[in-house]
């Protein structure tokens, strides 16, 4: 455990002392949102329709922007390999990984998207679920994108080719976690689509990380 935490506080400090990452995913948050009432119209009960898609679709683009780097860096300098052998085994260190990369992405994320659905004048029986979906779908966003980052690892393109293997396996998280505000403000049931979410968060936690290991042993060898 000591060894997890000293590889989540690594990278928590590598992330604060660059910042640009974490900075350039809440950037692209926060002007997507509010550039859709200047293209679709200031109509509140147009807004109101799509607030939620809109959050939940530029949330999943901004968490896209900072995957390519979850493995990189480390392994341009050599650190990775430092890394994988050390007697932290390489699964978990893919779940500490994932872990400092929630952390500086995706709970900003979380934080961010009442406001911005305030913008987009989301009613507000959504704000709840809007919380628990994004809570439950945006580590999942993490994991399973640590697996798609350590396929493409040293390819050329990387970004582009992680872009492509990652979104559709982000369409489930995407479809439940708006299906859930989208329920939530018909005055409708919404435990069924967040217990989805939550499995899918359950299935991708031991999941994720051995897939994810299994290609970086792949790209170190």
């Amino acid at each position: 455990m000591s060894a997890f935490l000293a590889v989540v506080a690594r990278d928590l400090r590598l992330a604060l002392r660059q910042g640009s990452d974490a900075a350039l995913v809440l950037a692209f948050f926060v002007l997507a949102v509010v550039l859709f009432p200047f293209g679709v119209g200031p109509e509140p009960q147009l807004l109101a329709r799509i607030a939620a898609g809109v959050v939940w679709v530029t949330a999943l683009l901004a968490a896209l922007l900072s995957l390519d780097r979850l493995f990189q860096l480390d392994y341009e300098d050599g650190s990775l390999e430092a890394l994988a052998l050390t007697p932290l085994p390489l699964p978990s260190l893919v779940l500490a990984k994932c872990l400092a990369h929630w952390l500086t992405t995706g709970l900003p994320l979380v934080v961010a998207a009442p406001v911005l659905a305030a913008l987009l004048n989301l009613p507000g029986e959504g704000y709840l679920p809007l919380l628990i979906s994004m809570g439950l779908g945006t580590p999942s966003l993490s994991l399973v994108g640590a697996v798609g980052a350590a396929l493409t690892l040293g390819a050329r393109r990387a970004g582009v080719l992680l872009s492509l293997l990652v979104l559709p396996l982000y369409i489930p998280v995407l479809i439940f976690g708006v299906a859930s505000i989208d329920q939530a403000v018909a005055g409708l049931e919404i435990l069924p689509h967040l217990s989805i979410l939550a499995a899918f968060l359950l299935g991708a936690l031991p999941l994720a990380p051995l897939a994810a290991a299994a290609a970086l042993r792949s790209a170190l060898e």
